[in-house]
Formats: structure tokens, C-alpha cells, sequence
């Protein structure tokens, strides 16, 4: 018992001495980076005239049937996110991952 107890304070003792590492985690950084993206709401000629013309813009796509309840979304990609419109204002903007070895959240299941 006394060869536990010693054996259990020095691997204690020995992580606690260990240097502190952490990943950064893409949420983390979305956080720091939000201020830096589109605010919901703004409209596609604020966004140009705030950020510049984008990489690419994508299409709008619609679901089927009437566009009261399937709105058009298009996407328009720029180099460290993308920004999402319904008809032509902003309801989202997502930051690109920094490489593709980032972490980021588990997906829901």
C-alpha cells in the first residue's frame, strides 16, 4: 500500500511539472472573430461596401414551391468566411476552419 501511495504522488508530481499545452478550438476562434464578419441583417451592398467584392459569389437556391416559405439563400464566400443572405440581407456568417487540421465542434447527431 505505501509502494501505491508513493508510486501515486510521484506521477503527480511528475504532471504536475509537465508544460501546459492547449488546442485552439474553432469555436474559440470563431468568438475572437466574430467582430470581424457580417452582422445579421445587413444587406448585400452593405456587405460589398464593408468587405469588397467576395472570392465567389454561389447562386441563390430555393426549395420547392412558394418563396414566402423557401426563401432564396445565397452564399458568398470570402477568404476567411462565408456569408449566408435570404433574399439579399445577411442571416448568418460562418468563419472558414485555418487549416484543416482545426478542431471544431462535434457534429450533431
Amino acid at each position: 500500500m505505501k509502494a501505491l501511495t508513493l508510486s501515486l504522488a510521484l506521477a503527480a508530481g511528475l504532471l504536475l511539472q509537465a508544460p501546459a499545452s492547449a488546442d485552439t478550438l474553432l469555436v474559440d476562434r470563431v468568438k475572437a472573430e466574430t467582430q470581424a464578419m457580417p452582422a445579421r441583417g445587413q444587406s448585400m451592398a452593405q456587405v460589398e461596401a464593408s468587405f469588397g467584392a467576395p472570392e465567389r459569389k454561389h447562386a441563390a437556391i430555393a426549395g420547392p414551391g412558394d418563396s414566402k416559405h423557401n426563401p432564396p439563400i445565397t452564399r458568398w464566400d470570402y477568404a476567411g468566411f462565408s456569408v449566408y443572405f435570404e433574399h439579399s440581407h445577411v442571416i448568418d456568417a460562418v468563419a472558414a476552419k485555418a487549416n484543416p487540421n482545426e478542431i471544431g465542434p462535434k457534429p450533431v447527431q
